[in-house]
């Protein structure tokens, strides 16, 4: 899948509020299906239709224990996410710090005493 293909799919799965619960639910540690279906008012095989999803956008992997699958976040998408972010927090900064800098009545990096 090609980046933005890929961003494309984080954000199109992180869009439902269900996904970004299951998301935020995992961040405690790795759950089965099962045990994430009580924390919802979906039934499992809608909750494992959401985690469909979200392992397409890599957002979580899935690990064989016993007979059951256990879902856990994956940190590298979160930041590949991160950084994405990222990239608009620092240009804003930048800009705000660029329109302080213009801002009339300052004087060498301090505003003038009145």
């Amino acid at each position: 899948m090609e980046q933005s293909e890929h961003l494309n799919a984080t954000f199109a799965a992180l869009a439902d509020p269900t996904r970004r619960a299951i998301l935020a639910r995992l961040l405690d540690g790795a759950l089965p299906v099962g045990e994430l279906a009580r924390d919802f008012s979906v039934t499992r095989p809608a909750i494992s239709q959401h985690l469909r999803v979200l392992k397409r956008a890599r957002l979580v992997t899935d690990r064989p224990a016993g007979t059951r699958r256990l879902y856990a976040v994956n940190p590298d998408a979160i930041d590949s996410l991160r950084e994405y972010f990222d990239q608009f927090w620092s240009r804003a900064l930048a800009a705000f710090n660029e329109h302080a800098e213009k801002r009339p009545g300052r004087e060498k990096g301090r505003e003038k005493k009145r």
